[in-house]
């Protein structure tokens, strides 16, 4: 039994002095275009973007001065920019969407300069300004610690199904002190104070019952009714979720024309650590099905990191029948398909699923992915370490 894992004292697991490089190559970006990062907050975009691009000009909207002097005249902006001056950052842009129109501008006139606009909800930005980010700003995906940026810094699979890749909590002795606020910095900070809800003790509520069925078909019916909230608030609240970077719509796979499958998405948070911390689970138990859930999370968590940082033009689905019949994640419209198992001995009822869509679709590759200490082909399925298949995914081995 995993309960309230902590990492050792004796290690050196504090933000100030340890620093671990993230994996996104940001500067290739910025050879074409200017760049608008978007992550959820407390991924670590402001030290990201001040160690490891290190531009020449560097705003933070959350400083008080900062976001004052902009708000009041816009148009300091280009008076601050020098001629050598190539990169600037203006971080938490969603703080000031209208100092985007100073940008918009800036970009016109002068095609060698580059923007970094970071954002922690991208709702207020894609309302007002669409045409700078559909053309003159590159969308890039920020996400928390992604195992391949980790594994070599005291990586343990339990404790990171519990406490998630935030850097906070990742690199704290007490990763749970970290994690039980976010909900209220997010409700405060990012709802709250941008009045996207009307009553912010239903959205409260909501994002308790939203964790304890993520990764489950959405039935908005039956979440309106424990929740004590209509429908159709609970649809909204969903894609505000999606728009403030809390989580991701899985879509399902469909045969054309079929009526097998099922016609509803799944909902999956960013990040395990915060999940949990929304419902307030402080302990995870090995070989149970909580523990399973956290793990088909954590595998999504890295496929979908890997999607969107790599720009890659696949999709990523999920295949479930009215029979229940269901496996976990459809690449590139069946042409891998995916399952994943808590399970050290994978045996053949763990590819009942695998099995039903072979006979329905053809695939190139079917997976296990799992917790089995070796690579193995059991029925032409590919039984696949977790470890060896994230190695594999992140090299391009995969798709």
């Amino acid at each position: 039994m995993l309960k309230n894992v902590v990492p050792p004292r004796n290690l050196s697991y504090n933000l100030n002095i340890m620093f671990i490089k993230r994996s996104l190559d940001i500067k290739k970006h910025l050879e074409q275009k200017s760049v608008l990062l978007l992550g959820p907050r407390r991924t670590g975009k402001s030290l990201f973007i001040q160690q490891q691009v290190k531009p020449d000009l560097y705003f933070n909207l959350l400083e008080t001065e900062t976001f004052s002097k902009f708000a009041y005249d816009p148009g300091q902006l280009k008076e601050l920019i020098r001629a050598d001056h190539q990169i600037i950052c203006i971080d938490e842009i969603q703080k000031l969407p209208n100092l985007m129109d100073e940008v918009h501008s800036l970009i016109e006139t002068n095609k060698k300069l580059r923007f970094i606009l970071t954002g922690s909800s991208a709702k207020n930005l894609k309302k007002s300004h669409t045409s700078l980010m559909a053309g003159r700003a590159r969308q890039i995906n920020f996400f928390p610690f992604t195992y391949q940026e980790v594994k070599n810094h005291h990586f343990n699979l339990e404790k990171f199904l519990l406490y998630g890749g935030l850097p906070d909590a990742y690199l704290s002795t007490d990763p749970w002190e970290e994690l039980k606020d976010y909900a209220g910095i997010y409700l405060t900070e990012e709802i709250q104070s941008q009045a996207f809800v009307r009553k912010i003790e239903n959205y409260s509520r909501f994002l308790a019952f939203s964790a304890y069925s993520s990764g489950q078909i959405l039935n908005f019916e039956s979440l309106a009714n424990d929740a004590f909230i209509p429908a159709r608030t609970i649809k909204d609240y969903y894609q505000l979720l999606e728009e403030t970077l809390i989580g991701y719509n899985l879509k399902p796979f469909k045969k054309k024309g079929s009526r097998k499958e099922v016609s509803t998405s799944k909902f999956y948070f960013f990040d395990t650590g915060v999940l949990n911390s929304f419902i307030k689970r402080k302990s995870l138990t090995i070989k149970t099905p909580e523990f399973g859930e956290l793990f088909e999370h954590f595998i999504f968590q890295e496929l979908k990191a890997y999607q969107l940082s790599t720009r890659a033009d696949w999709e990523l689905e999920f295949w479930r029948t009215h029979k229940q019949d269901e496996v976990d994640f459809i690449l590139n419209k069946g042409e891998i398909i995916i399952e994943t198992k808590s399970t050290t001995h994978p045996s053949n009822e763990h590819f009942k699923s695998i099995k039903k869509f072979k006979n329905e679709f053809k695939c190139k590759r079917a997976l296990l992915i799992c917790r089995a200490p070796q690579k193995k082909v059991m029925d032409e399925i590919e039984i696949y370490p977790w470890e060896l298949f994230l190695n594999e995914l992140n090299n391009g081995d995969i798709i």
